[in-house]
């Protein structure tokens, strides 16, 4: 299977991504990994836009983005099933991973939507409280910071859904409840 976890920061994406995974056995692909990385590992124009997006807590932009996605979609685990996690975030970066997925000859099945009020969003995301990058003492999950990746994911989100919705894919899950009712919940729609 081909899964993508959609869904605000902190809707528990990354968490029940993990448990998935391991109950269907499937690979984790996320950009959060791509972007981190990159910051680490590339150290020519591309590990410099991660480095810059991660040191001023914002997104890489979607030019970038499709780079990292290229190279990771072509790699031997990501050929078997996956699930997806940070990636898509607008309808051109759906449109981007089913064109890519369609040349390897598979396509995504579902895209599980953790729906979680930004409020609860952002307390979650306080409560996390992730460094920029390791060793930095800096936080990525300033209240700020954490507010201005909230109002860029908010303007893609309702395109998104729509476009998963019209293909008959997208299964909308409460987020606002324990991690093992919402592990229940999405197994429920992908066995």
């Amino acid at each position: 299977m081909h899964i993508v976890f959609f869904g605000p920061e902190g809707s528990g994406k990354g968490t029940q991504a993990k448990l998935l995974s391991d109950a269907l056995h499937l690979a984790i692909l996320t950009s959060g990994d791509l972007v981190r990385d990159a910051a680490t590992n590339d150290q020519g124009i591309i590990g410099e836009v991660c480095r810059q997006a991660l040191s001023e807590g914002k997104y890489v932009a979607d030019s970038e983005m499709f780079v990292l996605w290229k190279h990771r979609l072509k790699q031997d685990d990501a050929m078997g099933g996956w699930i997806m996690d940070g990636f898509p975030r607008n309808v051109e970066q759906a449109k981007f991973l089913d064109d890519k997925i369609d040349k390897y000859g598979y396509k995504v099945e579902k895209v599980i939507y953790l729906n979680l009020s930004e409020e609860e969003s952002i307390r979650r995301l306080l409560k996390r409280a992730r460094p920029l990058h390791s060793g930095s003492t800096e936080l990525h999950d300033s209240p700020e910071r954490i507010k201005q990746r909230l109002s860029i994911y908010k303007e893609g989100e309702k395109n998104v859904l729509e476009y998963y919705r019209q293909k008959g894919i997208l299964v909308e899950i409460n987020a606002d409840r324990s991690i093992e009712d919402v592990h229940q919940d999405i197994l429920s729609h992908v066995k």
